[in-house]
């Protein structure tokens, strides 16, 4: 069996996570004994080695961390790069957001508030235009639908239909 980084909370479930630097940590209820966790664990163990396997390929294509730098040349870019296209897509969706900031955030590309202001990782900019122009226009497709429901995709569809092969891009 696979060693695990355990985590005990008030939960009521088990749930398993392999991270980005390829560990498994096992998140149990606080009263859970240590040989359920571990037959739990056992009994996905075909699971944690296909994921275990896929975080290996993605860390070892990963390219390195970007310099101070470079960070400050890709918010320097989505400053200029990011305006006219939500102010594009705005205007042909008929929705307006309240506000725009660009951060460093690395686990999700954007982002749109309950009251409607968007936010941007700087490093989307690393991205081809068609899945910059994804982004953008799914977040501000949440200025109508606040979830990612049918009617969300429906949406999205209907300004991106390609938003499928575009979303490929962003992996």
């Amino acid at each position: 069996m696979e060693e695990y980084d355990l985590i005990r909370s008030r939960r009521r479930t088990l749930a398993l996570e392999i991270t980005e630097d390829c560990r498994i940590v096992v998140r149990a209820p606080n009263t859970l004994s240590r040989s359920r966790i571990d037959a739990y664990v056992e009994r996905h163990s075909a699971w944690i080695k296909q994921h275990l396997e896929i975080q290996r390929r993605r860390a070892a294509a990963r390219p390195p961390a970007p310099t101070e730098a470079e960070v400050v040349m890709l918010k320097v870019k989505a400053q200029e790069v990011l305006p006219p296209k939500i102010a594009y897509w705005s205007q042909k969706m008929g929705v307006t957001p309240t506000g725009f900031r660009v951060t460093t955030a690395r686990k999700r590309y954007g982002s749109c508030s309950g009251k409607n202001s968007l936010c941007f990782s700087c490093f989307l900019m690393s991205y081809p235009d068609a899945a910059i122009d994804l982004v953008v226009v799914h977040e501000l497709c949440h200025i109508r639908e606040k979830n990612h429901g049918p009617a969300f995709y429906a949406l999205l569809a209907q300004y991106l239909p390609d938003y499928k092969e575009r979303k490929k891009l962003l992996l």
